[in-house]
């Protein structure tokens, strides 16, 4: 984990590439957030309505650097797949969290005690007798794979991935086959290069402090842009 840390260190010059962070357009709302947030539990879990299906089981993850994961699945369907899964920016007022995924797109919730309520597409409260309401629980993050695009670059024996929609930095789990990939998208310079990916997120224990560290898992579809950036 040292050598992560290393070449996090190593990028931050690097990545001051165009493109390479995007910043949501609620940045404002961010100022406090983490103090904001203190109160509120960092996982939690329900059945939302649904339109054609049983109902969505939810699963909504906030994390202390500002970003979140969900897990959404469709109950009583027989079509594959039946989970998905998403991630973005959070930003908190005093009233609403604002969440914003990867393509740009907000839902909005109120904390209820410990509790998170759903509201509508333009952040009111929905009127209905359905629960619209997620319960705190303690839960691992889902495996579920997400289609993820960033900058991936391997150094001191360690990669990492600078995600385009968050800006947020991350250790790549081991992966041989993509780091032979790097290797040959990258040339003979060590640079960032853009990784689109499916892949999900999971925490792994510093092996030096016993700290868990969010750590990104290539699944499937890995392919490296020689040239390109998180802008275009």
């Amino acid at each position: 984990m040292k050598k992560v840390l290393v070449t996090l260190a190593a990028i931050s010059m690097l990545c001051a590439l165009p493109g390479c962070n995007n910043r949501s357009d609620e940045q404002t709302l961010k100022a406090g957030q983490d103090t904001a947030l203190q109160p509120m539990q960092q996982s939690w879990r329900g059945i939302l309505p649904c339109a054609d299906c049983e109902g969505i089981e939810t699963s909504l993850f906030l994390e202390k650097d500002g970003t979140w994961v969900m897990n959404e699945r469709y109950q009583g369907v027989t079509r594959e797949p039946s989970s998905f899964g998403s991630y973005g920016t959070w930003a908190r007022t005093a009233e609403k969290l604002v969440l914003t995924d990867s393509k740009g797109e907000k839902s909005y919730y109120r904390a209820k005690g410990d509790k998170l309520e759903m509201l509508d597409s333009e952040g009111n409260p929905i009127v209905s007798t359905l629960n619209y309401t997620l319960e705190p629980v303690k839960s691992s993050l889902p495996i579920t794979p997400m289609a993820m695009r960033g900058m991936y670059i391997y150094m001191a024996d360690a990669a990492v991935f600078t995600d385009c929609a968050t800006g947020k930095r991350v250790a790549v789990a081991n992966n041989a086959q993509l780091e032979r990939d790097y290797a040959a998208a990258r040339g003979t310079e060590s640079k960032p290069v853009l990784l689109t990916v499916e892949g999900h997120f999971t925490l792994e224990a510093n092996p030096d402090t016993g700290e868990q560290v969010k750590t990104l898992k290539a699944d499937k579809d890995a392919k490296f842009l020689p040239g390109k950036a998180c802008g275009n």
